[in-house]
């Protein structure tokens, strides 16, 4: 049994330094320009305690601070690992492709670069939609919210997780239509499985928004919003790679009306 997994482990192994090297030399180079990163993230945070200043009189001695030794280190550390992810991601794609590759069709293994670019474009959307659209509203939204009788003074550490929580859920959120196109060229979904899934897809939407996102309602419904959109995409998508055949159809109409027979005799 070892044997067979053998060729397995060793492949996982050189995909995993391949994709560790990345992340190393991209983090070296991230680190090298810390500031001007750590100046781009704070950024939206500055000016809702800006925007808040001009609500508040107390607002006005809001600042970011540390409370830690050391503290503005550790914070470039984890800036420079964040960016580093963001700029190996299509060599972290392409080493999952290639793990995956020996068990794929010849016309399959030719979607390598289709896979890289999409997903490495969609986490990007997805990124710049956070940064640019979600963030606004939720830091001026949390940090004006009791700014009347508190001082703002946000923890430079806290802010930074924060931060990248948001943009990373948003990043893998906007993933959800190349998965969909990927799942349907494999033959594994199809347009119809998708729409009769609808209604759960939509629960399940709040739910990992709850997950990728801060504890705090605002945040969730920018974060599942689009998502609902995506997946109206995907539907879209999937029709256009794999749709339901005739046949397919027919019997889910079939298994519905048994549905909703068994329903009505209960």
């Amino acid at each position: 049994m070892f044997s067979d997994l053998k060729p397995h482990l060793i492949e996982l192994r050189k995909r995993l330094g391949i994709s560790v090297l990345s992340l190393v030399v991209m983090f070296f180079v991230a680190f090298y320009f810390h500031e001007a990163l750590l100046e781009w993230i704070v950024q939206p945070l500055n000016a809702a305690l800006l925007e808040v200043g001009k609500k508040s009189v107390h607002a006005a001695e809001g600042m970011v601070t540390t409370n830690q030794v050391g503290g503005a280190f550790f914070v470039a550390l984890k800036v420079s690992f964040f960016t580093s992810i963001l700029l190996s991601l299509p060599v972290l794609l392409s080493q999952i492709w290639m793990f995956i590759a020996p068990g794929l069709y010849a016309n399959e293994k030719k979607m390598i670069i289709p896979f890289i670019v999409g997903g490495t474009v969609m986490f990007a959307i997805g990124v710049c939609f956070a940064y640019y659209i979600v963030t606004p509203f939720g830091f001026d939204f949390l940090i004006t919210f009791g700014s009347f009788k508190f001082t703002p003074l946000i923890n430079i550490e806290d802010y930074v997780g924060f931060f990248t929580k948001i943009m990373f859920g948003f990043g893998i959120a906007f993933e959800l239509p190349i998965f969909a196109y990927f799942l349907a060229l494999l033959g594994m979904v199809n347009d119809k499985q998708m729409i009769n899934f609808f209604k759960y897809a939509i629960i399940l939407i709040f739910i990992v928004s709850a997950m990728l996102t801060p504890p705090d309602v605002l945040t969730q419904i920018l974060m599942a919003g689009p998502l609902i959109i995506l997946y109206g995409i995907s539907i879209l998508i999937v029709k256009a790679v794999n749709p339901a055949s005739e046949d397919e159809e027919d019997e889910e109409d079939e298994n519905e009306d048994d549905d909703i027979q068994d329903v009505k005799s209960t």
